[in-house]
């Protein structure tokens, strides 16, 4: 499961640990509940697509700066 945690990365590592040491107990309660004999090994990794969304909106917005400076420039010509 990909998961999305904000915080520092010591707040993050207490998280992916607190969520590594229930994976088991969560097995057993989903192979339960869907009546499975087996049921597949939970991962938790992280999701990094916040990061990535905001890391683009900055670049963008860079890009859109640079771009209005040029415009004047052109109009001061």
């Amino acid at each position: 499961m990909y998961v999305s945690v904000l915080g520092s990365d010591t707040e993050k590592q207490a998280t992916f640990d607190g969520l590594d040491s229930v994976a088991s107990h969560l097995r057993s309660r989903v192979a339960r509940q869907l009546r499975l004999r087996v049921a597949p090994e939970i991962q938790f990794k992280e999701d990094d697509t916040i990061a990535r969304a905001a890391r683009i909106e900055s670049l963008l917005a860079d890009v859109k700066k640079r771009d209005a400076a040029a415009t004047r420039g052109r109009e001061d010509d």
